[in-house]
């Protein structure tokens, strides 16, 4: 067995202090149900089991009745680690345990579901709470997956500073919406009846209340959000978000073979390179990629330079077909330019442009998309 890192050694040790403590004054035992998804034989559960003041709801509020909060407030959770958990969706039923942050992640086998929007069941002993999980048939040849941060909402992430300031201080409601990205997202997904989008995101599963209600209050389609547990892990003190988006894509390409999936992310950070490996890998998963491109002010606040990070590394820009990369002598980059020649990478400065460039890349008018982003 691998030795835990200290941090989370200590991590553990203060949260079951914690836990004991507020036991004593009566807190009781709280479930966080997240949105889950599934395919035709299987189903992915997501959970979180928490201690919540006395006379609290056994679940977290909805956007309606949550009161507004600043962002801090959601960081301070007392986790109970090793909880026995029942989890049933359809005909399926598993037993499982909370891990040292509380959450629960599991896998369902055949539930016997058609596809279309249901209800899981989460039982913590005389608790029982219900979470929606999206059954994706196997019909289904498109879906999106979408960053969060500067995607969906602007954060100027992950400045330290800034990012504090904007996750840590700032009221949930003050939040700015990125223009376009519901609209065009509700478009896409009228167009494809039954489609899917997931939110991928390094951001905390401690902020998934606060987002849900962002997404809710800007008309953003309703989908399971993959986040990342808040503190170390068993192996380092930081977790890698770069590592979790990579695997989450991978996983999404292994559970649904049969679609292809538009990629949306933003020129801030790492997600131009994440997803063109992605499509690499994957050629037959990804239909397009669409990057949002970021002010000159908001790269600054991003990552202290104007430069998108691509242009740093010598890397082409988006915006026009990935086949430009072939002008590299490199026989590798030859080969991964004629696997991303299949499809387009789009860029604009919002939803809006963004919309029609990935609407004609869909359609295959490659050229006309590719005019545009360059004009």
């Amino acid at each position: 067995m691998a030795k835990v890192h200290p941090a989370a050694r200590a991590e553990d040790a203060v949260n079951a202090v914690v836990a004991r403590r507020l036991r004593k004054r009566g807190w009781q035992r709280q479930v966080l149900p997240y949105l889950g998804y599934a395919g035709s034989g299987f189903a992915r559960v997501l959970a979180r089991v928490v201690l919540g003041r006395d006379g609290q709801p056994t679940t977290a509020p909805s956007a309606e009745e949550a009161p507004i909060r600043r962002g801090f407030k959601v960081f301070f959770t007392a986790p109970l680690a090793g909880v026995d958990v029942v989890v049933r969706f359809g005909a399926a039923s598993t037993t499982a345990t909370t891990d040292r942050g509380g959450y629960l992640d599991v896998e369902l086998g055949d539930h016997g579901l058609e596809a279309g929007w249901h209800s899981a069941t989460i039982t913590v002993g005389d608790l029982a709470v219900q979470t929606p999980v999206q059954v994706i048939g196997p019909e289904t040849r498109f879906g999106i997956v979408s960053d969060v941060d500067d995607t969906c909402l602007v954060t100027a992430l992950p400045r330290p500073m800034i990012a504090a300031w904007n996750s840590f201080v700032l009221e949930e409601t003050a939040r700015k919406v990125v223009p376009g990205m519901p609209a065009m997202y509700r478009s896409l997904l009228a167009t494809h009846p039954g489609a899917p989008i997931v939110y991928l995101s390094t951001g905390a599963w401690n902020t998934q209340p606060i987002l849900t209600r962002f997404l809710r209050r800007h008309g953003f389609p309703s989908g399971p959000a993959l986040l990342t547990d808040w503190g170390p892990t068993d192996q380092s003190i930081f977790r890698s978000g770069q590592a979790h988006k990579r695997e989450s894509l991978r996983r999404l390409a292994r559970e649904f073979p049969h679609v292809q999936w538009l990629l949306v992310g933003d020129d801030g950070q790492h997600d131009p390179v994440i997803y063109e490996d992605f499509a690499v890998e994957h050629p037959d998963n990804v239909a397009c990629i669409a990057i949002r491109q970021l002010t000159v002010t908001q790269q600054l606040l991003s990552h202290g330079h104007p430069l998108v990070r691509d242009e740093l590394r010598g890397r082409p820009r988006s915006g026009r077909r990935a086949d430009h990369v072939d002008q590299a002598t490199d026989a590798t980059m030859r080969n991964e330019s004629s696997r991303l020649s299949r499809m387009m990478v789009c860029e604009g400065p919002d939803g809006f442009t963004l919309h029609r460039l990935v609407r004609r890349a869909l359609a295959g008018d490659t050229s006309e998309a590719r005019s545009d982003a360059d004009a």
